[in-house]
């Protein structure tokens, strides 16, 4: 068992490098997470992304957000955040003018379950967008696998590695109704109790969709997961946010 998992964690790093040397056009995709659990059912989270349509070249895209989760038991969580989402023009650095500057508010709801040693994600989100080429809806739904492996930390009780598969879909309520469709596969290496870092490839189809354009992304991502010593939180486990 413990050998078929090495060949799994060895194919899929081949995967995501062979996308990152062949893939026409790659980007970059960089994530940097905060999180602050602050009772068992509350915690409040910070995120930054900067991405770039060729390898941390013509960067194009960056956004920063926050909010809350409370989970309700250890199935069910409700988020609430809010962030900024700025788009410049493809070919180059930040090339203005702007393809769009947004404010994003975001309720969402996740709901997991279990399945021997494999947790599926179901992720619901609305987003209230006000662009500056107008205000528009939008809804996602996510869906994710993720198996945790490797030797359990006696006193932390975490095990360090993570593989993750998700697929979500973007629509609206007005024409083009379906936007986006977004495929992620990443690994996820837990390099101390509160820090973890993760490398992912990205694929995105975007069927009509006015904002951050890109196709293939190599994901660079490093999450700081604090807690309150005296306090364990009803859910430990998240499929990194994408």
């Amino acid at each position: 068992m413990k050998f078929t998992i090495k060949i799994f964690v060895a194919y899929i790093v081949a995967f995501i490098f062979s996308n990152f040397i062949y893939a026409q056009n790659v980007g970059s995709w960089n994530i940097l997470y905060l999180k602050y659990d602050f009772s068992e059912r509350w915690n409040f989270f910070l995120e930054s992304q900067l991405r770039s349509l060729k390898m941390y070249d013509n960067f194009h895209y960056y956004e920063y957000k926050g909010g809350f989760n409370y989970s309700l038991d250890k199935n069910i969580k409700f988020t609430v955040g809010i962030g900024s989402y700025q788009t410049y023009k493809e070919g180059g650095n930040f090339k203005l003018p702007k393809n769009n500057d947004e404010i994003r508010i975001w309720p969402q709801i996740i709901l997991l379950q279990s399945t021997g040693m494999l947790k599926i994600e179901h992720r619901y989100r609305g987003e209230l967008r006000f662009t500056s080429n107008g205000y528009r809806n939008r809804f996602r739904y996510r869906m994710g696998l993720f198996y945790q492996f490797g030797k359990e930390d006696e006193q932390e009780k975490y095990k360090p590695f993570q593989i993750s598969l998700t697929n979500e879909i973007f629509f609206s309520n007005i024409e083009p109704y379906f936007e986006r469709n977004r495929l992620q596969l990443a690994i996820n290496y837990k390099l101390l109790p509160f820090a973890s870092i993760q490398i992912g490839y990205l694929y995105q189809f975007d069927y009509k969709i006015f904002d951050e354009i890109g196709k293939d992304f190599i994901q660079l991502g490093f999450y700081f997961e604090f807690k309150n010593k005296q306090i364990k939180p009803l859910i430990e486990l998240d499929i990194k946010d994408n």
